[in-house]
């Protein structure tokens, strides 16, 4: 067991009164676009996770070497909004049945990932995951990783939300819009 591969494990604070998913869906400026006006979501954090090298830079996470997933962290409240709702809208508001791949985003750094904080996130994932497959409701079978949470570093602050930001660049008008409109025309019940 002494030439096993240890995985940092960086701690996370959990604010009282809220619960904690990490997830990946491609690019982190998507994703976080797309938590942030969430009823109930109270703090959306881009990042990196599940990879093996400490405190990695955009750069190489770029690389796609540090096996790292980009990320978004969301806290969120479960009094407002449960957990098996933010998974409707993860899986509705990105592809989940290609490989390390989003549109023209590819690479490990890409996958459609969850990382679960604790054994009841595992279980609803794995469940929902089951069901989606089951369903047909995607033509073709979901690559969604669900694994334990082992690490999760925060991406550099212009990475910090991106699309408010940023919303006139030309990634932020063709790629991330079309997902914000999907949430808005499919969650709008969601929205703050």
């Amino acid at each position: 067991m002494d030439n096993e591969l240890k995985l940092p494990v960086t701690a996370v604070q959990i604010p009282e009164g809220l619960d904690l998913i990490t997830l990946g869906a491609g690019c982190f400026w998507c994703i976080e676009a797309v938590f942030l006006p969430i009823r109930g979501v109270e703090k959306v954090v881009s990042g990196y996770s599940g990879g093996f090298v400490e405190h990695p830079s955009y750069e190489e996470i770029c690389s796609g070497t540090t096996g790292h997933a980009e990320v978004i962290q969301a806290y969120y409240d479960p009094s407002m909004i449960s957990l098996s709702e933010l998974l409707e809208v993860f899986w509705a508001t990105h592809d989940p049945t290609t490989l390390n791949r989003q549109g023209a985003d590819t690479g490990p750094q890409y996958r459609s990932s969850i990382f679960y904080h604790n054994p009841e996130q595992e279980k609803l994932a794995s469940t929902i995951k089951t069901q989606l497959n089951e369903s047909g409701v995607f033509e073709d079978p979901l690559v969604t990783e669900i694994a334990a949470f082992t690490n999760f570093y925060p991406a550099e602050n212009y990475h910090q939300d991106y699309y408010n930001q940023n919303g006139a660049e030309p990634y932020c008008q063709f790629v991330i819009k079309p997902k914000v409109d999907k949430l808005k025309k499919f969650f709008a019940e969601r929205l703050k």
